[in-house]
């Protein structure tokens, strides 16, 4: 079985085979349990049941993932305490960070469509040997759904219509797809999306105004195979978001009062931001390599283009706006010979950026430097051995080297614009390992360096953060190190599994925002720090219709900012939850209770608690959540599936967030396929 996988393309593999299989964890096709690394698959039946409505929200019930929410339409997955641009975000292997992505909690998760991906697969503390820098809390990998034709025979038509209503906000989210080929011969994969998001409200503040938005979406997958093992693919997915409110600072937000935790209002009378973004690439891979000493082999060409705009009117009636265009290049390419999987990887952005205030040019409002690039070049190797019968490892070792130059830097102060230009190397080192006590019981654990070269905005940045704030980059800033040691165990006898795991992180040279003496921020490198934490979940099948489950996690760190120690600004609170779920003999009804919980975060940062229009003073209250979720097959082409969350109609927020959750709600989600 394991060498005819090796035969289907990666992503293929992923999407239509065992739900224990990954492709992320080390660049080839193995089961999870042989990994040596803490991995979460969220399967295409998953993601169906949940029907979630962006991609940040799909990990809600991921253990060690906090799910945190700038406002309906951005979301940024906090992993083991890294948020933003510290986690790796991978479309079929392709890499979405870029040069421009800014500091803290960012939007750009949510420019991919949840509607079109097939499955998730997130790697925590891998490390940056695979997939080079960022790779730090986790790497997420999406893959897309396909036309699947190698499964087929013939001739295939077919497709789906979605649609999905909550009844809290009002919202209307649909999707069309269709699919056709020659089975083992081509096939084409057509999906168009659109979403129509409504003002959300909860309990405690009612109708949060402002807090809805609209986004399109469109994707096409086309494979074809030159023969049994090797396949060429085209893709392109783009997505469109209009006119996103960041609702917590402005005038249409208000105070919140939890016990004796409250948030200030907003002062901004608006703040909106648009995001366009696509991706081609161009992948051909064969299985069974005609080079004697290469098994299997892969490269991938890629184009990406990022469009984003932001515009802000003050309580005084000005009018900032900050305008960004980035075009990225890549290529890579990536190889197995025998236990070694190598390969390289290039990625080259181009910028142009622009600053607006009241409608004039001001070359100070920057994003980040105009007319600027940035290459990044990765050399790679892992190799896997074992020892014995029970005793495996992995070994891999990564050379980087990144190049950022820019031209037209207008810092603070300045009357002309500046150029400048940096480079830096790294060595990231990895050695993970895997025992197995018994055929059902496993330990595994290791060390994996991971590493984040200073981009744009580190160097060149010119943001709003904080209440209103503005930072600034420094164009002096050095590479952030890590390193990461983590120890667990893992359990499955077919009825009960369990997985845990523990983790220490070392943190050399963080790259922090401190204040810089005139009410603003700067980038800086702090000094050392650290973060530890652990993740537990358990799965046990009571009877052949019931199955309940349940997770935890929980971390806490320190690091030296502005010649202080302090608490590392985004932990997740010790946080878990239960499901017990029921399906029916006939497996054509489910129903499952759910039940999210998390603890009071009040061990914050000094930054974190200035940030008060989003985290409450005496920190983020605790809460509990219940809801149902239901699904039903009511018949070969039509299946239902039903959500009746917050039942409590609690008013709560999730930690970092800008804005409550949704109060008591209700969802109808619908498909049917042809």
């Amino acid at each position: 079985m394991q060498k005819l996988l090796y035969l289907l393309p990666l992503p293929l593999v992923a999407q239509d085979t065992l739900p224990d299989i990954v492709v992320t964890a080390s660049r080839t096709t193995e089961k999870a349990n042989d990994e040596p690394y803490t991995a979460e698959i969220l399967t295409a039946e998953q993601l169906k049941e949940k029907a979630s409505r962006t991609l940040p929200q799909a990990l809600l019930d991921t253990p060690g993932v906090l799910v945190q929410q700038t406002t309906p339409g951005h979301g940024s997955p906090y992993v083991r305490g890294f948020t933003g641009r510290q986690n790796l975000l991978l479309l079929d292997g392709v890499r979405l960070n870029n040069s421009t992505w800014r500091g803290g909690p960012v939007q750009y998760w949510n420019t991919l469509d949840s509607q079109a991906i097939a499955r998730l697969e997130l790697i925590k503390s891998q490390g940056s040997v695979l997939y080079g820098s960022d790779a730090i809390g986790g790497t997420l990998n999406t893959l897309s759904k396909s036309s699947g034709f190698r499964d087929k025979e013939g001739f295939f038509s077919g497709g789906a219509a979605y649609y999905r209503f909550d009844t809290n906000s009002e919202s209307h989210l649909g999707r069309l797809e269709q699919r056709l080929g020659v089975g083992g011969e081509w096939g084409l994969m057509l999906g168009a999306s659109a979403k129509d998001i409504g003002d959300i409200k909860d309990s405690a503040l009612g109708r949060m105004r402002n807090t809805g938005y609209r986004e399109q979406s469109f994707d096409f997958k086309f494979e074809y195979a030159f023969s049994d093992s090797r396949t060429l693919t085209l893709a392109h997915t783009s997505l469109n978001q209009d006119d996103v409110p960041r609702w917590h600072s402005t005038v249409d937000s208000r105070a919140w009062f939890h016990g004796s935790s409250f948030t200030t209002a907003g002062t901004d009378l608006e703040r909106t931001l648009d995001q366009e973004r696509s991706l081609t690439y161009l992948r051909l891979e064969d299985s069974e390599s005609a080079i004697s000493w290469i098994d299997e082999w892969q490269t991938t060409l890629s184009y990406q283009k990022t469009q984003d705009s932001e515009f802000r009117v003050r309580s005084s009636g000005r009018i900032d706006e900050r305008i960004l265009d980035l075009d990225t290049y890549g290529l890579t390419f990536q190889a197995k010979s025998g236990p070694v999987v190598w390969g390289a990887d290039f990625y080259h952005d181009e910028v142009s950026s622009e600053g607006r205030r009241n409608g004039a040019n001001r070359p100070q409002n920057r994003p980040v430097a105009d007319d600027a690039s940035y290459d990044s070049l990765g050399l790679f190797a892992n190799y896997s051995g074992e020892i014995g019968q029970r005793f495996s490892y992995d070994a891999g070792a990564r050379f980087t080297y990144a190049r950022a130059d820019w031209d037209g830097y207008r810092p603070a102060g300045a009357t002309v614009d500046q150029s400048g230009d940096a480079s830096w190397e790294n060595l990231s080192l990895s050695l993970r390992a895997k025992y197995e006590i018994s055929e059902t019981w496993q330990l595994f654990g290791g060390l994996s360096q991971s590493f984040r070269a200073p981009n744009l905005d580190d160097l060149t940045g010119q943001q709003f953060a904080l209440n209103g704030l503005d930072s600034s980059g420094s164009p002096d800033v050095d590479p952030e190190t890590y390193l990461t040691a983590e120890i667990g165990t893992r359990y499955d006898n077919g009825d009960l599994s369990l997985k845990l795991s523990a983790f220490h992180t070392w943190i050399d040279d963080g790259i922090v925002r401190v204040s810089d003496g005139s009410g603003g921020l700067v980038t800086t490198n702090g000094s050392d720090g650290y973060l530890y934490g652990f993740e537990a979940s358990v799965a046990y099948q009571l009877a052949d219709e019931w199955r309940i489950s349940a997770y935890a996690s929980w971390n806490d760190g320190k690091q030296e900012q502005g010649g202080m120690e302090d608490t590392i600004r985004r932990l997740i609170p010790l946080s878990g939850g239960l499901e017990v779920k029921w399906t029916h003999p006939s497996e054509k009804f489910w129903i499952s209770g759910n039940v999210r919980a998390a603890t009071k975060q009040d061990n914050l940062s000094r930054l974190a608690a200035s940030d008060t229009q989003r985290v409450p003073v005496n920190g983020t209250p605790g809460y509990i959540i219940p809801s149902i979720y239901a699904g039903w097959t009511v018949s070969e082409n039509l299946s239902v599936n039903f959500a009746f969350e917050n039942l409590t109609d609690e008013d709560y927020r999730i930690h970092g967030s800008g804005q409550n959750q949704a109060g008591r709600n209700a969802t109808v989600s619908v498909r049917y396929e042809w």
